[in-house]
């Protein structure tokens, strides 16, 4: 098993791009299996996840090539509408299959996804939308079955106690879009992520009303056709990439950073004092100064909200800036597992219900060895490593491999120093002890 070692407190200088959106991609695959016709994605992310998705795709019977690097190719001529447990288990995001499954196939087999660190997140609401779009829905022997022999359109809310469901939102506008009538979604989620999706859906032949807002209005079609369509960069990259300029004090432009999509960090990040410009539709630059930023308080919402996916990079920049920050944990309370890790390397944190209470120091944080608990948490462990003086080594790296596509090379090219070496080059603890 790899692992990260970072030395840290070296400036960065120059121009890091993010990628493709790996939320954004995971629906985009499975939206393929809604047509028999050569589906050609382009800018999808080299990513664990993305590629277990492909593998998935020929698993219910696909044909799936990679003709180019970040360019795949899926043909869907013949599918099965089973997703067995051996399959879906590995990887959350596999129930947005469920969509699909349902419009082309008329009926659906898929396991129930597992958990994960970060909280609970079922798919109860996933299920109350096929219903009400008239299809029967059984749960049993740990998977969800799906009769939508009879499906037509209907109305449909999704609010939930966290708000907006994403990956429901997703799942119930692939069913709607093959299902005779009108369908009306409210509260839908209107992430980037999900309007991607809708326009990839809409490129196919799909009628969709009101894309980018909380209602949607669908009008079912007997068929999609297939199509070309790019993936968005990945807003949740940029901004980490931005807040890593922020904390180490560097010269940095970040492309495939849209203001439009970051406007609630950009926001808390202006409030914090950094020094930032727009230069372009799809890139920013940030300018970091010793001493410049002040604390601010911060509270996760759904989109446009602040998003939660930046929730742990930004408690390790105020954990380095002086004053008391409060962040609040609105969509799922348990993410703060980076915490303790932050605490090894000398930050002043308390948890208090839902609430990450900050005391930000002037002096840096020190490297540690320090292990990732999910994917968000790794991005900010290396963000600390970047800020801190010594060596940081980040641990289950796996998580990062998930969600960001060559972080360590991408990071190397600005300067920093990161090596990605096996965990048998881990000081013991007789080397690092004191």
């Amino acid at each position: 098993m790899d692992v990260l070692r970072i030395t840290g407190s070296q400036p960065l200088e120059g121009t890091i791009t993010a990628s493709g959106a790996k939320n954004a991609c995971l629906p985009i695959f499975a939206a393929t299996l809604l047509t028999g016709e050569t589906c050609v994605i382009e800018n999808a992310p080299d990513l664990s996840d993305v590629r277990f998705m492909g593998k998935l795709l020929e698993a219910l019977g696909a044909e799936v090539e990679r003709p180019a690097p970040n360019t795949w190719r899926i043909t869907a001529k013949e599918i099965a509408h089973r997703a067995p447990y051996d399959l879906v288990r590995k990887m959350r995001a596999s129930v947005c299959l469920l969509g699909p499954l349902v419009a082309r196939m008329k009926q659906a087999e898929v396991s129930l996804p597992g958990g994960c660190v970060i909280g609970p997140r079922p798919i109860d609401l996933h299920l109350k939308g096929l219903s009400k779009l008239g299809c029967e829905v059984e749960v049993k022997n740990g998977y969800v079955f799906v009769d939508a022999k009879n499906a037509h359109g209907g109305h449909v809310f999704l609010g939930g106690r966290h708000g907006s469901t994403v990956t429901g939102t997703a799942n119930l506008v692939m069913a709607a879009v093959m299902t005779p009538g009108i369908t009306r979604i409210e509260s839908a989620a209107c992430e980037p992520e999900v309007v991607d999706l809708c326009k990839m859906l809409l490129s196919m032949g799909a009628k969709i009303d009101g894309v980018g807002s909380h209602a949607l209005t669908i009008e079912g079609v007997e068929r999609l056709g297939g199509t070309t369509f790019r993936v968005i960069n990945d807003r949740i990259e940029a901004g980490s990439f931005l807040l890593a300029a922020a904390m180490t004090e560097s010269n940095v432009r970040v492309e495939g950073a849209e203001a439009e999509h970051l406007a609630a960090l950009l926001d808390k990040l202006e409030e914090a004092g950094l020094d930032y410009s727009i230069e372009s539709a799809d890139a920013i630059r940030v300018r970091g100064k010793p001493g410049s930023l002040k604390p601010v308080d911060i509270i996760t919402l759904p989109h446009p909200g602040y998003p939660t996916d930046v929730q742990a990079q930004m408690c390790t920049l105020m954990s380095m800036t002086p004053g008391l920050s409060i962040i609040t944990e609105r969509i799922y309370p348990n993410r703060f597992m980076h915490v303790p890790e932050l605490q090894r390397m000398g930050a002043d944190i308390a948890i208090e219900g839902a609430s990450a209470i900050i005391k930000g120091k002037s002096s840096p944080l020190s490297g540690a060895p320090v292990m990732a608990s999910d994917l968000r948490a790794s991005a900010a462990l290396v963000l600390a490593g970047l800020a801190a003086t010594g060596d940081t080594w980040v641990q289950r790296i796996y998580h990062l491999d998930r969600g960001y596509e060559k972080l360590d090379e991408k990071l190397r090219g600005l300067g920093a120093k990161v090596e990605r070496l096996p965990d048998s080059e881990m000081p013991k603890d007789e080397d690092t002890a004191a």
